[in-house]
C-alpha cells in the first residue's frame, strides 16, 4: 500500500507540474486550449515517444501556416507579381523564420525530448521549428481556422511587414529563364575592348536558344555581360 501511495503522489505531482508548464506556454501563445492533450502532443518529440508525437501535427501545421501566409501576402501585395509573392512566401515559412519565432517563444523550454536529444539537439533549429508548426496544427484542430489565423498573424506580423526581396540581377535572371525553358546556360562571348587604358570599354555578346545575339557594353567584362543580359531580357519580355 505504501508503494501504491508513493506512485499515486508522484503521478499527481507530475500532472500538476505538467499543467503548470502548459499554462505558462498558453500565456505566451495567447491561446488557451480546450483540449490540453493537443498542446501536450505538439510538444512531444519522437525521441520522447515514438508512437504518440508531434509529427502529424507538424505536417498539418505546415499546411495551415502556408494557407494563412499565402492569403495575407495576396491581401498585402495585390499588385505584386506572382514570382515575388512566391519568394516572400518562401522566406516567411522556411525553417529559419520558424526557428527565430520559436526561439522568441522559448519553445525549447517546453519540448519533451528523449535522453538521446536532451543535450545534443535541444536547441536545434529543425526541432524547435517543427514544434512551432505542430503547435499551429494543434491550434487549428482545437480552435479552427480563424483562431489559427489570429495566432499566426500575431507572431509572423513583423516578418510579413519587413518581407523584402533582393532584386535579381539581369545575368542571374536570364540564366534562370534559360535553364528553366531550354535546360541550357546563356552563352557570353567577349569580343572587343576599346578606349584608353584608364577608361576601357568592353563589348560582349549574349544569346540563348531561339534568341538573336545581343551586344552589351560596360566598363568591365562583368558590366558588359549584365548590360547584354538586361537588353535581352527586355526584348524577350521576361
Amino acid at each position: 500500500m505504501e508503494f501504491a501511495k508513493f506512485y499515486e503522489i508522484r503521478e499527481n505531482f507530475y500532472e500538476i507540474k505538467m499543467k503548470k508548464i502548459l499554462k505558462e506556454l498558453e500565456e505566451i501563445l495567447r491561446y488557451n486550449f480546450k483540449d490540453k492533450s493537443l498542446l501536450h502532443k505538439a510538444l512531444t518529440h519522437k525521441s520522447f515517444n515514438n508512437q504518440e508525437n508531434n509529427e502529424k501535427l507538424e505536417f498539418l501545421g505546415d499546411r495551415v501556416l502556408g494557407l494563412i501566409i499565402s492569403k495575407k501576402l495576396l491581401e498585402k501585395y495585390p499588385n505584386e507579381k506572382e514570382g515575388i509573392i512566391d519568394k516572400k512566401f518562401a522566406n516567411l515559412v522556411n525553417k529559419k523564420t520558424c526557428a527565430e519565432i520559436a526561439k522568441k517563444i522559448e519553445i525549447k523550454k517546453f519540448i519533451y525530448l528523449g535522453s538521446s536529444h536532451k543535450f545534443l539537439e535541444r536547441s536545434a533549429d529543425k526541432i524547435i521549428s517543427d514544434c512551432l508548426e505542430a503547435i499551429v496544427g494543434a491550434i487549428y484542430l482545437d480552435g479552427g481556422l480563424k483562431i489559427s489565423e489570429k495566432f499566426i498573424l500575431n507572431f509572423w506580423e513583423k516578418y510579413i511587414d519587413k518581407s523584402v526581396i533582393t532584386l535579381i540581377d539581369p545575368k542571374t535572371k536570364l540564366q534562370e529563364y534559360s535553364l528553366k525553358k531550354f535546360k541550357q546556360l546563356p552563352k557570353y562571348i567577349f569580343f572587343k575592348k576599346t578606349g584608353p587604358q584608364h577608361k576601357p570599354i568592353f563589348k560582349t555578346e549574349v544569346e540563348i536558344p531561339e534568341s538573336k545575339k545581343i551586344i552589351g557594353i560596360g566598363s568591365s567584362k562583368k558590366n558588359a555581360q549584365q548590360n547584354a543580359a538586361s537588353k535581352l531580357i527586355k526584348i524577350l519580355k521576361i
